[in-house]
């Protein structure tokens, strides 16, 4: 078969990866290229005081740090899941959702930043990994 649950599960986890260096990557071009432009002293880099940079570097950097709060459950659900062989395609699907969800988030955010659009795509992505936990705990109650 093509695709498994546990492919995809495994996939959806790269992807989440994957996203979280691509922002990384986008966020480093945005600091240097304000650094160069004299937006951000290069003395704010020391302690990372970057409050004072254009909005876009701020964004940036925000959203790098979103990739390490809701993802982590994701991660976490993934493991125990794949680990206690509770990958059915129910589980699977939506794991896969919730990185979309996040690339959705993420593109919005790093773009036009709508905030009630940005926002609607991270609670559809939260109600996803709640739906996997809720997979995992209804196997085992």
């Amino acid at each position: 078969m093509l695709f498994t649950p546990t492919k995809i599960i495994i996939t959806s986890m790269f992807l989440q990866v994957f996203l979280t260096f691509s922002v990384m990557v986008i966020m480093g071009r945005r600091r240097f290229a304000a650094a160069r432009k004299g937006d951000i002293p290069l003395a704010s880099f020391k302690t990372m005081q970057l409050g004072q940079a254009p909005e876009n570097v701020q964004l940036a950097s925000r959203n790098f740090e979103n990739q390490f709060e809701i993802p982590v459950l994701f991660f976490v659900a993934c493991l125990l899941g794949l680990h206690l062989q509770v990958t059915g395609w129910f589980f699977a699907v939506n794991g896969a959702l919730f990185v979309v969800s996040r690339v959705a988030h993420s593109w919005v955010h790093l773009t036009n930043n709508h905030v009630l659009t940005r926002f609607r795509l991270f609670m559809l992505g939260c109600l996803f990994v709640l739906l996997q936990w809720l997979t995992l705990v209804a196997t085992f109650i």
